[in-house]
């Protein structure tokens, strides 16, 4: 059936509404699974926390019990040391549940008679080694035949093994709802792309069956009777209008298909940095051979979504020959974080030199006031902490004023110290100060590139570092980035990097 222009002009159409609504539906659809994948990874982190959190608690109570017994038993005075080291970190791990366990409600009660148990079985402990020190055997023993802390230590661990066997729970679901959103992105994407090649087909029959009628129709008035010329002047000139017609769907259906394309790419690279975030933590920790939950885990984030993504990408390589490469986001491997000697003053003033030109640029300055010695943690981290921020300060600038940036440090109770880097930039709404630490988030217009990973990525360093950033700030007159830091971080960089 010969096809007219009215047809060809509808069919067309037709095919990029089609187009259109796929592009929509792969668009909307990525970005629904992308923020899935964001939740399900936080609600496993969460519980990777709480289940540590509480396994540490336990093993040091238990190691506490363990000594205080063995000084009893041997009046062995290594037992004894052994058994004072453990006692004061059970209330910091306490405490770290405690924080962990605190948006639930529900578990308030229960942590409040976690926290009598163990004080009253610290306590106890503690009064019987008095005791044995100052030669009472016979009142230490009688306390230890009555145990009366034996009831709190039941509900202490009934506690214990409820929580982790709760937290083995919620790794393993969240590692089902990881697979289900993998599953379910790819038979998107393969829809999707059936759906697109199934557009650019019809688009080029559409195109190459309006060509050949204009052929027919040419060779038609070559045909023609040569004593009507006039009619084969008006012909041509139908004919030629037809071809500016061709060229200009063509350039359409080439132009308006291939802008589709680049979207999917594009959300597909953003996908990939969220991909890339939990790809990066889960090889970033070891391998637990003995949790079957944490190693499906690591083999979701590290192939099962890579090879997700890959599809997408082979699936767009083949719908458009024109497309040179595809945009990828460099994702740093994995690196053994490095415990050593780190002056900060000396951090802070080569990052400040690093952006001198760029502040000096617009009369801006950047001043520090470094009251801290040196920190025992990696360099290269706290490094790109501050180079973020001050990247950060120079990004989002108030255009009307010279920039104005401080770097501050003091020690805080704890053994911690506390970085600050304060702007009097452009600042960032109250509902955006959690979201902007958020990956792919970015606060107030946006009139510099980005794709909104770069807080991300420092929150990501500092908590690496045994740390956490949070922000004050005001709209239109500045931020305050808060960094708060172990003075020594050997013991756990030892065990992330490991």
């Amino acid at each position: 059936m010969p096809i007219t222009s009215k047809t060809f002009v509808r069919s067309t159409a037709l095919l990029l509404l089609v187009g259109l609504l796929a592009l929509l539906g792969i668009v909307g659809t990525t970005l629904w699974l992308g923020e899935r994948t964001q939740v399900y990874f936080n609600e496993v982190i969460e519980a990777r926390e709480a289940r540590t959190a509480t396994v540490d608690l336990r093993n040091l109570l238990q190691e506490a019990i363990v000594n205080q017994r063995g000084y009893i038993i041997t009046l062995d005075e290594a037992y004894l040391a052994r058994y004072q080291a453990a006692v004061p970190p059970i209330d910091e791990r306490l405490a770290a549940l405690e924080a962990i366990l605190a948006p639930y409600p529900q578990a308030a009660e229960p942590v409040n008679q976690l926290r009598q148990d163990i004080a009253f079985k610290l306590s106890e402990m503690a009064r019987i080694v008095g005791l044995v020190q100052s030669g009472q055997n016979q009142e230490a023993e009688e306390i230890i035949r009555v145990d009366t802390a034996k009831e709190a230590m039941d509900r202490a661990g009934a506690f214990f093994t409820g929580l982790i066997n709760a937290a083995d729970a919620r790794l393993e679901q969240g590692a089902a709802d990881q697979r289900a959103t993998a599953d379910l992105l790819r038979i998107v994407s393969l829809v999707g792309a059936i759906v697109i090649f199934a557009v650019i087909g019809g688009a080029i029959w559409a195109v190459l069956s309006y060509t050949q009628e204009l052929a027919n129709a040419r060779r038609a008035v070559e045909e023609a009777n040569s004593g009507l010329e006039a009619r084969v002047k008006e012909r041509t000139a139908d004919l030629g209008k037809a071809n500016e017609e061709i060229q200009r769907f063509a350039y359409i259906v080439t132009h308006d298909l291939r802008a589709p394309l680049v979207n999917i790419m594009g959300f597909t690279a953003e996908l990939e940095t969220s991909v890339g975030a939990v790809r990066s933590y889960m090889e970033a920790q070891p391998p637990a051979e003995a949790d079957p939950i944490a190693e499906e885990a690591r083999l979701a984030a590290t192939q099962d979504l890579p090879e997700a993504i890959t599809f997408i990408r082979a699936a767009t390589r083949k719908m458009d020959g024109l497309i040179n490469a595809i945009l990828k986001i460099s994702r740093e491997g994995r690196r053994r974080l490095n415990p050593e000697p780190v002056e900060l003053s000396e951090v802070a003033e080569t990052g400040a030199a690093a952006v001198h030109h760029q502040i000096s640029e617009s009369d801006g300055e950047i001043t520090t006031d470094i009251r801290v010695g040196k920190l025992i943690t990696d360099r290269l981290s706290l490094e790109q902490i501050l180079g973020n921020l001050l990247d950060n300060a120079i990004k989002y600038q108030e255009p009307e004023r010279p920039l104005r940036v401080s770097i501050r440090a003091r020690h805080v109770p704890g053994n911690r110290v506390v970085i600050e880097v304060e702007d009097n930039g452009r600042g960032i709404a109250d509902a955006d100060h959690e979201r902007v630490f958020e990956l792919f988030r970015r606060s107030g217009s946006q009139t510099s590139p980005g794709e909104g990973i770069g807080l991300a990525h420092v929150r990501t360093i500092v908590r690496s570092l045994g740390g956490d950033i949070t922000l004050t700030s005001t709209l239109g007159e500045g931020t305050t980035f808060i960094i708060n830091l172990p003075r020594d971080s050997r013991s756990y960089l030892g065990s992330f990097g490991a």
